[in-house]
């Protein structure tokens, strides 16, 4: 945008960065507090209450509570549509499920059977839908993007998607039975608020700005400021007071990131529809059909379109870790006990996000001496890194299988496959951000970070998919295949880096 330096000028700065960044970061980190802390109880609260009739009335708690599927809205629809078991791989795992309650000394081998035949059944159903929600919660930025470009302007669609988010996790709170209503407006409030959020930060900083590499990488700090604390607040109140009382405080945190944008609106960069008006709504509409893309500007488009399609395998990978990964730290991990208090498996989702606290500034600090010895890879480069690096990862959770067995064991294994595949993560995700509002067409901004979104979508689609196989092949297998998909990635990114490297030199940012 045209004043964009202005705005980003005349206020003083903090770290080096305008106030305005700092507005966006704490809006951020609550809705992702919220996103993140209602997804870590998700796979859970499907598999051990919302679709078993013998259910866990708190996270982890024993099976003691009744309950009907058949009163939440939709699921008897929906439940033709899913996936049916393998028998054989089925009655495997139901054996193995009443064993490992069986020896817990809680139930009888006739409640033991009936918790793990319940449980079990609805296991790939549930990573189904777990795999659907959180792609469509990256299909619908695309047209939330869009919307934002045309007609509602980036600070109008914020607010609008935070309100949907809101009402969609305080349904969650208050009606199990409308379960997927809630989930249609998470996801529906999540399309106007993700890509609109991210883009300005980018408008933050004039073209050419050296700041916005690092902008990026603080405003990624708050995603994962918010994802590590959502766990302990959201995931403790699950385990000690119930399921919905995790829901609740996730809207909670989505209304205080909405008070943090309505108070800071001052600090942020005019956004295209207040361009607009400032220039002339009929001057601005003449100017807008007038501006088709270039030659160039396609070139561009292009190269991003071939790097999202590429990332899609990378994103299914990845969602495991609230995935199969979550269903490895419920049912075949010990956590420790502090004092009196048993560790939520709900905790383990915290993990990454620590960990990206704890690694981003260090690989930051890395990346600037590589720089400052002409040795620092690629946009894309960096990308392919790190999709080898998530897939390598998943050789602690082979070696984790052959030494837990059967039973349960050391939360090493889950833990540190997290901390390892946390570097893949941070080669790729807070780099393509960062080059999205580089290389896009200024015009299509918001549209285009709503498409490098839908490669989340087809990622998280597939996520559920291969998340069903964790229940119908060994679990040696099934993390091979991910160590061998997210290498397969990686090597794929990296062939295509001087062709995608060609077309986004020509970028003006």
């Amino acid at each position: 945008m045209a004043d964009t330096a202005a705005v980003a000028g005349k206020h003083r700065t903090i770290m080096g960065h305008p106030p305005g960044l700092f507005v966006l970061f704490f809006t951020e980190m609550w809705e992702r507090f919220s996103y993140y802390g209602m997804r870590g109880l998700l796979k859970l609260y499907m598999v051990n209450y919302l679709f078993v009739t013998i259910r866990q009335s708190v996270q982890g708690g024993s099976y003691a509570a009744e309950g009907d599927p058949n009163h939440v809205f939709g699921w008897g629809m929906l439940q033709k549509l899913l996936p049916v078991p393998d028998p054989a791989a089925l009655a495997a795992t139901i054996q193995e499920r009443t064993q490992a309650l069986l020896s817990g000394g809680s139930y009888t081998p006739e409640i033991a059977h009936r918790i793990a035949s319940e449980t079990s059944a609805v296991q790939a159903s549930a990573s189904v839908i777990y795999g659907w929600y959180t792609g469509f919660v990256y299909l619908t930025p695309l047209l939330g993007g869009y919307l934002a470009d045309k007609y509602l302007g980036q600070k109008k669609a914020v607010f609008i998607g935070g309100a949907l988010m809101a009402m969609g996790q305080f349904l969650l709170w208050g009606s199990e039975g409308l379960f997927f209503v809630a989930l249609s407006l998470l996801i529906v409030g999540n399309g106007f608020f993700k890509p609109n959020i991210s883009t300005q930060v980018g408008s933050l900083y004039p073209a050419g700005d050296p700041r916005r590499d690092g902008a990026f990488t603080i405003f990624y700090m708050g995603i994962n400021l918010g994802a590590f604390i959502c766990n302990l607040i959201c995931g403790t109140l699950a385990a000690l007071y119930g399921w919905r009382w995790g829901f609740f405080a996730a809207g909670v945190g989505m209304c205080l990131g909405l008070i943090v944008q309505a108070f800071g609106q001052r600090f942020l960069a005019p956004d295209t529809l207040q361009a607009r008006q400032a220039s002339g709504e009929a001057t601005a509409k003449k100017a807008e059909k007038q501006q088709s893309l270039t030659p160039d500007e396609w070139r561009r488009v292009w190269a991003l379109v071939i790097l999202c399609m590429l990332n899609i395998v990378f994103w299914a990978v990845y969602e495991q870790q609230g995935n199969t990964m979550q269903t490895w730290a419920d049912e075949k991990t010990v956590w420790p006990m502090i004092g009196s208090f048993q560790i939520p498996a709900t905790w383990f989702q915290s993990v990454n996000p620590l960990c990206i606290f704890l690694f981003a500034p260090f690989l930051d600090i890395f990346w600037r001496w590589q720089a400052k010895r002409n040795q620092e890879p690629s946009s894309v480069a960096k990308m392919a890194i790190g999709s080898m690096i998530l897939g390598l990862s998943f050789i602690v959770m082979i070696l984790g299988v052959q030494a837990v067995g059967d039973g349960r064991g050391s939360w090493f294994w889950p833990v540190f496959c997290t901390v390892l595949l946390t570097f893949g993560e941070l080669y790729l995700s807070p780099i393509g951000l960062s080059l999205v509002t580089k290389v896009s067409p200024r015009h299509i901004i918001s549209m285009m970070m709503g498409m490098w979104f839908l490669s989340s979508f087809f990622g998280n689609i597939l996520s559920g998919y291969i998340g069903q196989l964790y229940t119908m092949i060994p679990k040696e297998s099934f993390f091979l295949l991910l160590l061998v998909l997210g290498c397969a990635t990686g090597l794929a990114i990296w062939l295509f880096n001087k062709p995608l490297k060609k077309a986004m030199e020509s970028s003006p940012a």
